[in-house]
């Protein structure tokens, strides 16, 4: 080949490598129940399409304009309170012909997908397990006893079907000797960009999925996050906005936040000095931004309760909320 060939030859590779996007790999074959905090686990997630990528978790707000009552907004929260994380959210992943077990619905049958659901014996409780590891009087836990209720929490419990695209959330999860129940069900399409019906709450008190929304220890280890996070606030307002579909809330205060609302770390915010992982969050913060999703503590992500995560909490406490904007989508 002639010289200016090969070098127009690599020109183009080379443009095109840096252009698009890295390739995700092959789904891997799925045929047990896998614990969120494994290497297999990692292997699966990294090959996943969380929902469609012109879905609201997946897009890019960088660029959206400021909602007119942000900084009211970001006041009513408390625009000196620190970005907080909980270690929360744990979740199991599960093989296309994981047996389906009855679940007992006792407090919201009528916002809760219908049954038989894929749960697998071993599937974690919230904050599994590092909030269990050992109690205040160094009293050790086991997942059995986490599962029947012997620590506290909203036990939140998630299943996720990669091979099928199908991802089952429960509230207030318990296992009893006559078998499983929750306070709520919901089951959503991960290949479609479906809404519950509105009205509906879900294991979220927004009514959207939790599991789209987790900071896990895949994405900490290569260093990008693609998707919006959850947090909580103290105080909403009884109103919801897309893509939320349920409100938690009797106040009307115009000055406070409704489930759904979108919030971005401010664009100018520097993030040079802080340590790749909460570097990574941060960053994910300006481009996809997070969701007022549930009532809690103010201004707490979550993070998947993973020992190989590190601690967060020092670094994340530097950024407070008025760090924050509250955005609103562009009229089309």
């Amino acid at each position: 080949m002639r010289p200016y060939l090969l070098t127009m030859t690599f020109l183009l590779l080379a443009t095109h490598s840096y252009a698009d996007p890295p390739r995700k790999p092959s789904l891997p074959k799925i045929t047990q129940p896998i614990m969120f905090d494994t290497p297999q686990a990692d292997r699966i997630l990294r090959a996943m399409q969380i929902f469609p990528k012109d879905n609201p978790w997946n897009t890019d707000i960088s660029k959206w304009p400021l909602h007119p009552n942000s900084k009211k907004i970001v006041q009513s929260i408390g625009p000196n309170k620190p970005l907080r994380y909980n270690r929360d959210m744990s979740f199991i992943i599960v093989p296309p012909n994981q047996k389906k077990v009855p679940v007992k619905i006792t407090h919201y049958p009528g916002e809760s997908d219908k049954g038989p659901y894929p749960v697998p014996n071993n599937v974690p409780i919230e904050g599994w397990p590092v909030h269990y590891k050992r109690d205040a009087s160094g009293r050790k836990f086991t997942l059995d006893q986490v599962q029947r209720d012997k620590a506290p929490g909203d036990r939140h419990a998630i299943v996720v079907d990669p091979t099928a695209g199908r991802l089952y959330e429960f509230y207030i999860m318990r296992k009893s000797d006559r078998g499983w129940q929750a306070a709520q069900a919901s089951i959503f399409n991960l290949n479609a960009n479906k809404l519950r019906p509105q009205g509906w709450t879900s294991a979220d008190a927004a009514g959207l999925p939790i599991f789209p929304a987790i900071v896990r220890y895949d994405e900490i280890k290569r260093r990008l996050i693609t998707h919006a996070m959850r947090f909580t606030v103290r105080k909403s307002r009884r109103a919801y906005i897309y893509p939320a579909r349920h409100y938690a809330s009797r106040n009307t205060d115009p000055n406070l936040p409704r489930m759904g609302e979108r919030f971005r770390l401010r664009p100018d915010f520097d993030t040079s000095t802080f340590s790749p992982p909460v570097k990574t969050i941060l960053e994910a913060l300006k481009k996809y931004g997070m969701f007022v999703a549930d009532n809690g503590i103010e201004w707490a992500i979550s993070v998947a309760p993973d020992a190989r995560i590190p601690i967060l909490h020092k670094e994340l406490r530097r950024i407070r909320g008025r760090d924050f904007q509250v955005v609103i989508a562009p009229k089309k």
